[in-house]
């Protein structure tokens, strides 16, 4: 297994080109200013993915789209981040974290802000459904840089009983950045247009920017032993137990979306639940994993069970499925269990949504300081091929299965991560 080098709380701070830049003195608390950019840089990213998505009524309409049409676009947004995550997570490792995300953020910042001027039905004009969604994939090409990079620089600035804590908290700032999209963009949009839904988030790309160039720079090193250290071992892209970790976010991830895209869909049709239970499942449902997330980086780096508590989360997550799928099949039956479906909803979608900090930090650490990067980014890119194909697969599974195959499905790919995920080593 590769070894992160990173400071950690016992390291004094080091000046000069092994302190990641010249001349420079690191406070033992710079460390949260980093994890604080990672934060910003992942809500930001996430507002444009998620918030985007959540103005599809106004965009139909602004954009004289049909169902497709727009289905299009929005995924072409998905697309174009699955794409490039794992193309600028081998520029991290190449170039350093500061660079990618420098680079990353003001390029999606100033494409957005292009948007914003000519991307925006007009009363002159509307934008073809061509230029829309080419536009979208770029913004996703350029936004794919967030992820890998962020999560390189928390990982070096922290030590190894910090780093599943910080990771998780970084982690955090999805749920958080898309809940606010999501809060905000449709009322934006439906009030002042698409103008200024794009200027908001080019702006945040560019404060994030911003902060990144005042305050990222490379972590300390300790000696020339301990850098080298930091890229031994194979490249994760040759590493199987890389593939493995990575391939069972992805399966993982697959439940996840299931709820995130479908779940008030399901309660709506299937249950018969108004709009304001809906939105407080999955309210609840977000604030949960913000919590969980937090609390299992703390966990596991108190008690150093990062494998077995992924595993844990597997398999509760299976169960919970189970659970659904089974309590689905009786409320059909049996009317008055139709209140239950919310709880359950909230229950599977908390466990399956509270293992993320843990899982790269554990993936990153064995990847090693020197394929940190790289290692996120083939993560991230399975993960974002979960968000394209679950819209796409959901409603065949209905077609075919009804609702308890959908959730009999996501129990399928929980339980098939459980193995996936390593054992303690």
């Amino acid at each position: 297994m590769s070894a992160i080098v990173a400071p950690t709380d016992c390291d004094p701070p080091e000046t000069g080109p092994s302190a990641g830049s010249a001349g420079r003195t690191f406070g033992p608390n710079h460390r949260w200013r980093v994890l604080g950019i990672g934060v910003a840089a992942n809500a930001g990213f996430s507002a444009t993915f998620s918030g985007i998505p959540a103005t599809a009524v106004v965009m139909r309409q602004g954009y004289h789209l049909g169902n497709a049409e727009l289905g299009l676009a929005l995924g072409l947004l998905g697309l174009g981040v699955a794409l490039s995550e794992l193309p600028w997570g081998v520029l991290t490792d190449r170039w350093g974290d500061r660079r990618v995300l420098l680079t990353g953020l003001g390029a999606t910042a100033a494409w957005l802000f292009i948007m914003a001027l000519l991307v925006v039905p007009t009363k002159l004009a509307v934008p073809g459904v061509t230029l829309l969604s080419a536009s979208l994939l770029v913004a996703g090409l350029l936004g794919g840089s967030v992820n890998g990079s962020s999560g390189r620089a928390i990982m070096g600035w922290f030590g190894e009983g910090e780093r599943g804590f910080a990771m998780s908290i970084r982690q955090t700032a999805v749920p958080l950045g898309g809940g606010l999209g999501a809060l905000v963009l449709p009322s934006l949009a439906l009030a002042l247009g698409f103008t200024a839904v794009f200027s908001l988030l080019a702006a945040l790309s560019a404060i994030s920017a911003f902060f990144a160039w005042r305050w990222l720079h490379e972590p300390p090193t300790q000696g020339d032993a301990r850098a080298a250290a930091a890229t031994s071992g194979p490249a994760p892209l040759r590493n199987i137990e890389v593939w493995r970790i990575s391939t069972a976010i992805g399966l993982l991830c697959f439940p996840q979306v299931a709820v995130l895209t479908f779940a008030s869909v399901f309660l709506h049709d299937f249950a018969a639940m108004g709009t304001l239970v809906t939105s407080a499942s999955l309210a609840v449902v977000q604030t949960g994993a913000m919590a969980m997330r937090v609390w299992s980086g703390r966990f596991t780096d108190h008690h150093g069970n990062r494998r077995p508590f992924l595993r844990f989360c597997s398999a509760l997550s299976a169960v919970a499925f189970l659970a659904l799928w089974l309590l689905a099949i009786a409320a059909a039956a049996q009317p008055a269990l139709m209140a239950v479906l919310p709880v359950m909803v909230v229950l599977a979608g908390i466990s399956v949504s509270a293992w993320h900090g843990v899982a790269y930090t554990e993936l990153a650490t064995l990847a090693g300081a020197g394929h940190v990067g790289t290692a996120l980014s083939l993560a991230n890119t399975l993960v974002f091929v979960g968000f394209c194909l679950v819209p796409i697969a959901i409603p065949w599974l209905l077609l075919v299965f009804a609702w308890p195959g959908v959730w009999l499905a996501a129990a399928i790919c929980a339980a098939i991560a459980w193995p996936t995920f390593l054992r303690p080593a």
